[in-house]
């Protein structure tokens, strides 16, 4: 597609909030923040400095110990926790911040979200520090700015390592409990619980830096609490799957970088794992993201009457590309995309997350407008290497 990603692309203006131990996510379409990367954090330990002594209460020993099943939130928990890790990021410029991740191999890869690593691509350092506390160096494999996907492979990584199991994102439900686990402002290993609350709900974001591609996705939404911090960690099922990886908060204002991190309304994105997974095998396996395409430029402008193709294409390319998936399908500059097999397309963002959860070669039935007139067609998505 045109500009590299199947759309024209207009870059937002880098946010502020971009110190070190703060890196935000941009604002790109409706005020999302991407909820990663921690940032300082005020707290106070409460001491007992009474020096007259202290009481110890032993717990009752008659109650009985208590018991934590396999599927409880606290097994869950425990079984799950060893096996994330906190990343610390710094970029070559000493800025950085702190997100989450968890171990995809035995081999010692880790997955992420690309903005959490974002800053220590080009030269930077990398750590991440499991919650016994061992901490290890790592590389960047692979990332992907328009998935917001990363791989970084842990250095003399341990052999004991226990990645945590997949799910099937397609199979989840709306209503099925979350278990998220991250580094919310910087608190390592914590663990919070929800809900699915919806399924395929679109969300564009960017890491906000001079660069940066927007990052789309067709998420889980969930009312587990996730703030800056749980980016890249796990959203996990009842069973202790992975059915995503945390990525994005809703934020109440339009993103007030200024004065500090956005927290949680209970508004929290997920990339779907059936998503994420391909594309860590890409990144593990080439170094760099694959993406399906439909070879033509769509309008980003916020529209909720569906994703229109436009009539000029980026730097002077054809707006559909000449032999490409679209053209194949006799579709047309001007013509208005709906939907995408069952799903309802409003806008040029939407499509574009929407196709991103296939894979190349895969066929879909495109419903569009033109003339005033609805058509469909079948479309072969192609194929696209890399972020450029």
């Amino acid at each position: 597609g045109a500009g590299g990603w199947g759309a024209s692309y207009q870059q937002p203006a880098p946010k502020p909030g971009r110190g070190r131990g703060g890196v935000l996510a941009g604002v790109l379409i409706a005020a999302l923040v991407a909820g990663g990367l921690g940032g300082g954090l005020g707290y106070t330990l409460a001491r007992n400095n009474d020096e007259g002594g202290s009481t110890t209460v032993s717990a009752s020993d008659t109650g009985g110990s208590v018991k934590r099943e396999a599927g409880t939130v606290a097994g869950v928990a425990a079984k799950a926790l060893p096996s994330t890790v906190t990343i610390q990021a710094e970029g070559s410029n000493g800025e950085g911040g702190t997100g989450t991740g968890f171990v995809f191999d035995k081999e010692g890869h880790i997955v992420t979200n690309n903005h959490v690593v974002a800053e220590a691509v080009d030269g930077g350092k990398l750590s991440a520090t499991f919650p016994d506390g061992k901490k290890y160096d790592a590389e960047v494999v692979g990332h992907a700015q328009g998935y917001d996907v990363a791989v970084i492979k842990l250095e003399n990584a341990p052999s004991d390592l226990n990645p945590l199991p997949l799910g099937d994102s397609d199979k989840v439900a709306v209503g099925d409990s979350t278990i998220a686990i991250g580094a919310p402002f910087g608190l390592s290993n914590t663990v919070t619980t929800g809900i699915i609350s919806a399924k395929n709900r679109p969300v564009a974001s960017s890491d906000g830096s001079a660069d940066s591609k927007a990052s789309y996705m067709s998420a889980l939404q969930t009312d587990a609490s996730i703030n800056p911090g749980n980016s890249g960690g796990p959203l996990l099922d009842a069973q202790g799957n992975v059915i995503g990886i945390n990525s994005a908060i809703q934020s109440t204002g339009n993103g007030g970088f200024g004065t500090g991190q956005a927290g949680s309304i209970g508004l929290g994105f997920a990339i779907p794992v059936n998503q994420a997974k391909f594309v860590a095998q890409q990144l593990i396996k080439n170094g760099k993201p694959v993406y399906a395409k439909i070879g033509a430029s769509v309008s980003l402008e916020e529209t909720t009457n569906g994703a229109k193709l436009t009539e000029q294409g980026v730097g002077g390319s054809d707006p559909v590309e000449k032999g490409g998936p679209a053209d194949d399908a006799g579709l047309k500059p001007g013509d208005v995309i709906t939907k995408l097999d069952d799903r309802v397309i409003d806008s040029g963002p939407t499509l574009i997350g929407e196709i991103w959860t296939h894979k190349p070669g895969d066929e879909v039935t495109v419903t569009y407008e033109r003339g005033g007139k609805q058509h469909t067609a079948e479309v072969t998505l192609g194929s696209k290497l890399g972020d450029d």
